[in-house]
This record gives C-alpha cells, structure tokens and sequence, in this order.
C-alpha cells in the first residue's frame, strides 16, 4: 500500500523541505494492515508453541499446513514425499519454535524456507539413492558383489527389484534403512534426526530388511 498524503502545492518549497524533515508519509510500498494482523497472529502462535501449548500447533498447523503442502509438491512432485516433508516441518516448528525471532522474518517466511530447504535434501536423496541403485546391490540384501563378472542387464534388472522392493515398504522402515544405506548414518545418528529412541531405529531397519530379504528370494539365483 502506498500512502496517499500529498504536501499541499501552495508554498511548495516549504512543503519540500518539511517532507525531507519527515512531515510528509513514508511513500515506501508499506504492508497491507490484515497482512501485519496475520504475522502478528502467527508470532503469538509460534510464543505459545514455545511454552508448549498444543492448541496454538493446531492453530498453526490449520494455517499454514495447505501452502506448506503446496510448497513442497511444486519441488518434489511427489504427493506422499510432500507430506512427509510437510509433517517434518510442523515438527520442527514444534522443537524451534522459541528461537523464532520476528526481527529476522514472519513465521510463515520461516516454516517456507524451512520447507524448501528440507524438499531439496529430499531430492537429492532421492538422486543419491537412484545412483547407488542402479550402481549397486547392497550385499545386505542377500547379493554378493558381482562387480565385473556379471552381466550388465541382469545387474540393472536386480537393481530395479530391490529399488520396487523398497519403495513398498512402509514409510518408517523405508526412511531407516534410506538413511542408513544411502545417506550412510549410522544408526545413533539417524536416531537423533528422526527425533526416535534407538531401539526403535534399530527395530525398523531390521525389519525392513527382513521384508526386502522375503521379497527379493524369490529373484535370487
């Protein structure tokens, strides 16, 4: 919004001189006031988000989860990637949500940047993990190392088995044993990212490979 204030063109030269001193309005594009009540809103939400009361997440979560979304599908294509990254975000919001300071942006600034930077991780994880597939069969999965003596489309063909086998999995296991294979964690650290006891990591990893080892039998000469 521009200000409208005009300095009145009878006297002009004083009138210069007492807008130059600052009479006049800032004629600086200014924030919309329902834009300023929004930001103030979300302030206030992500302040009680930081003493832990879990009305004020579900507030913000009804305001920002449909463009946060939108955000992450336009980066990644993906509707269930965009979800995930959507609710890794919220969770983030819920951890950091007493280092927000408004002198460096909105809230909703804030939960974008957070949401692109974690959608472009995602894709090149998912570049990272497409290379080393079709590289590659991990030799946990019952495959020995057949590096220069097998044939190269057979090879291509088991690695697209284990990458169909993989993306069936259900989602936790699948982004254990990601991080744990194609991001090379280990398991402690992949524990302190998704924010879960150990045992809990280590169970999921296990399990998912188990389920890989009961798919891919079939295929394994």
């Amino acid at each position: 919004m521009f200000a409208t204030h005009v300095c009145p063109p009878a006297n002009a030269g004083l009138a210069f001189a007492a807008c130059a001193a600052g009479a006049c309005a800032d004629l600086r594009p200014r924030m919309s006031k329902s834009a300023e009540d929004r930001n103030a809103v979300d302030a206030r939400l992500l302040q009680r988000m930081a003493r832990g009361e879990r009305a004020a997440f579900a507030d913000l979560y009804d305001r920002f989860s449909r463009p946060l979304y939108a955000a992450a599908l336009r980066i990644l294509g993906d509707a269930r990637e965009a979800e995930d990254i959507m609710q890794d975000v919220f969770i983030a919001l819920w951890e950091k949500s007493g280092t927000f300071s408004a002198e460096r942006g909105t809230a909703f600034s804030w939960a974008v940047t957070l949401t692109r930077h974690r959608a472009i991780d995602r894709l090149r994880l998912r570049k990272r993990r497409g290379e080393l597939l079709d590289a590659s069969v991990p030799a946990d999965l019952g495959y020995d190392n057949e590096t220069g003596t097998a044939d190269a489309l057979v090879f291509k063909e088991k690695a697209h088995l284990v990458r169909t086998a993989l993306a069936a999995l259900p989602t936790e296991q699948k982004q254990a044993i990601e991080l744990a294979f194609f991001s090379g964690l280990t398991q402690e650290q992949i524990s302190e990212n998704l924010a879960q006891p150990l045992g809990t990591v280590k169970a999921r990893i296990r399990r998912g490979l188990l389920k890989l080892r009961d798919t891919l039998r079939p295929h394994h000469d």
